[in-house]
């Protein structure tokens, strides 16, 4: 062999080798995300629903944190407990109930245990977005607003 040759199979095995350890990191990862998902999905409680989490939110809500804030939020849970809910916010105040509300700034579209997990802090909310498992429609602002008011 030339060489030329053998710097070009040098290249060849190196560009292999990245290509295999990338893979290799990736089936980690998955592996890594397999593993976590199904702990965060075996600690929620089993009487957790989505109805529970709205009704504890309505304990939590911070009125000083919504100072100045106009917002509609609606959620789209599907699943065995899922359904529609929202709550509007009013410069301090909220009201909340079940079904639509006209023009959301935001809607969170989700299935119901991915809801109560990450709500229950199972899953981030970063996690479950970057990953699919949470859907945020309209302005991305008002929609981290909201855990300020709820905390």
């Amino acid at each position: 062999m030339t060489k030329n040759e053998l710097q070009t199979n040098d290249k060849m095995d190196a560009q292999m080798k990245r290509k295999e350890s990338f893979f290799a990191s990736i089936g980690r990862l998955v592996a890594v995300i397999c593993v976590c998902a199904a702990t965060a999905a075996a600690a929620i409680p089993e009487d957790s629903t989505p109805q529970g989490v709205f009704d504890a939110m309505r304990e939590s809500f911070q009125s000083g944190k919504a100072k100045g804030v106009h917002a509609r939020y609606q959620w789209d849970l599907s699943g065995p407990n899922g359904g529609e809910w929202w709550i509007d916010v009013n410069d301090g105040t909220y009201k909340m109930g079940k079904g639509k509300i006209d023009h959301p700034s935001v809607t969170f579209i989700a299935r119901d245990k991915d809801w109560v997990a990450i709500c229950h802090d199972q899953l981030s909310g970063t996690w479950a977005y970057m990953t699919g498992r949470l859907k945020v429609r309209g302005d991305q602002g008002v929609a981290r607003k909201l855990g300020e008011m709820f905390p």
